[in-house]
């Protein structure tokens, strides 16, 4: 790959992270000023279902009853380095194609509520869908980039794209 398209890749990497950290933090910001407080609405024959949780843990609340310097210890502190683990794959171009979006999308989504556990101590949650009594758990927009980007880093892995970097020599 030439450096042209290396740096036009990498920027549009950036871009994708930047776009997924920026969509989740507008919508969260708007579920808190429009959803706080309110009814939790329901949509399209009750598929939808939007209103404000905060979660103080992790996925599916999981953790959020611990004591707060073990929540702290594990939602801040063990998930940073971890998202800065998986950042230095993405930077030392271990992976391409569908996989190396797919890490970009699953940090991005992570450092977004990281940053939002940092911050706050906890990520507000708002979205629920499902059909009758099959329902998902409350999740936001990073949670989508994080599942969107855990599937397509299986599938780029899966199909074998997986391509280790070399350096060419002039």
């Amino acid at each position: 790959m030439t450096g042209t398209m290396a740096r036009a890749r990498a920027l549009l990497l950036i871009v994708a992270a930047l776009w997924t950290i920026g969509c989740d933090q507008v919508t969260k910001h708007a579920a808190s000023a429009y959803l706080a407080g309110t009814p939790h609405r329901s949509f399209l024959s009750d598929t939808i279902r939007v209103g404000y949780v905060e979660n103080a843990g992790g996925f599916l609340r999981l953790g959020a009853d611990l004591p707060p310097i073990a929540r702290n210890a594990v939602f801040s502190v063990a998930t940073g380095i971890a998202l800065m683990a998986l950042l230095g794959l993405i930077i030392r171009r271990k992976y391409t194609g569908s996989a190396e979006l797919g890490l970009v999308l699953f940090v991005a989504g992570g450092a977004s509520n990281w940053i939002d556990r940092f911050l706050g101590g906890s990520v507000v949650d708002f979205l629920n869908v499902g059909i009758g009594p099959l329902r998902t758990g409350v999740f936001n927009m990073a949670d989508i980039a994080i599942m969107l980007g855990v599937g397509l880093f299986v599938l780029g892995e899966s199909r074998g794209t997986r391509e280790v970097a070399t350096v060419r020599q002039p």
